[in-house]
């Protein structure tokens, strides 16, 4: 159960975001589809969970470095698809996945054992969670800067190609929550930042759509993943002040009005 609830929930996210992409377009789709979603359930797991003093918060502060390193990876996807050899379209995805998710592994045991040694340093895990979530903002601004165009999909999706996105994300975070329950804290560290739904997103727009449409989206969603990491950090501290049900709604409310609405307007005002 532990594994069949968050990756029934991570399924139906990453369908969710595809169809929200294919029907508006990268700007608004993306925006919409990076909205604090998988975190929540997350964040309630890991509080309720968390024993020792602290731990809440330093497991919430840190995920918005993982989010930055998955932002990265959205870049990836933008960046070396023009550089990629004339393959098929297939050959062509294949080697993009492959590509994307070796940087992002290097970055993430990077990541995971500078935490490791931050923590045993004592430093201020708040401030980095705050920097990190700065640093995703202009990123995700330079990213939608002079970005290319995000159009909507033009091919009708049948309900099988759907259900097959479900299912991929789905197994994706499956493994992803395993390997964390019998690989150890660095492992668990690991998967517990895995971009499953933004490889979810890439694979499925790039062979139901084509490069364009996923090409488009990689910037709004960079910019829009700024609102999963101010979750992050504004629970931290409403969680344990306010209670669980309303230091969410804290946590979720503030990061859609603070990130993804200025977000959204500057993107509409840009267009």
């Amino acid at each position: 159960m532990e594994i069949l609830l968050p990756a029934a929930f991570a399924g139906l996210v990453a369908v969710g975001v595809t169809l929200s992409v294919e029907r508006w377009g990268g700007r608004v789709g993306g925006l919409i589809g990076t909205l604090p979603t998988t975190i929540v359930p997350a964040s309630i797991g890991i509080y309720l969970q968390s024993e020792e003093p602290g731990a809440f918060e330093a497991a919430m502060v840190a995920a918005p470095l993982g989010m930055f390193i998955n932002a990265i990876f959205l870049a990836l996807w933008r960046v070396i698809p023009p550089r990629l050899p004339p393959l098929t379209l297939t050959a062509r995805l294949a080697l993009m996945s492959a590509c994307s998710l070796t940087i992002w592994l290097a970055l993430a045991l990077g990541v995971v054992l500078a935490l490791n040694a931050l923590k045993t340093s004592g430093a201020s895990l708040i401030a980095i969670g705050w920097g990190a979530t700065a640093t995703m903002a202009l990123v995700g601004v330079w990213a939608c800067l002079n970005a290319p165009p995000a159009p909507a999909g033009r091919r009708r999706i049948g309900p099988l190609t759907v259900m097959s996105r479900g299912l991929l994300a789905a197994s994706a975070i499956a493994a992803a929550v395993w390997l964390a329950a019998v690989g150890g804290p660095v492992a668990a560290g690991v998967a517990a930042v895995f971009p499953a739904i933004f490889l979810t997103t890439m694979v499925s727009l790039w062979l139901s759509q084509g490069e364009a449409v996923q090409v488009g989206a990689v910037g709004p969603m960079m910019l829009g993943s700024t609102s999963v990491a101010l979750f992050s950090v504004l629970a931290s501290w409403s969680i344990p002040t306010l209670g669980l049900v309303a230091g969410v709604a804290v946590a979720w409310i503030g990061a859609a009005l603070c990130a993804t609405l200025p977000a959204w307007l500057w993107l509409r005002r840009r267009t």
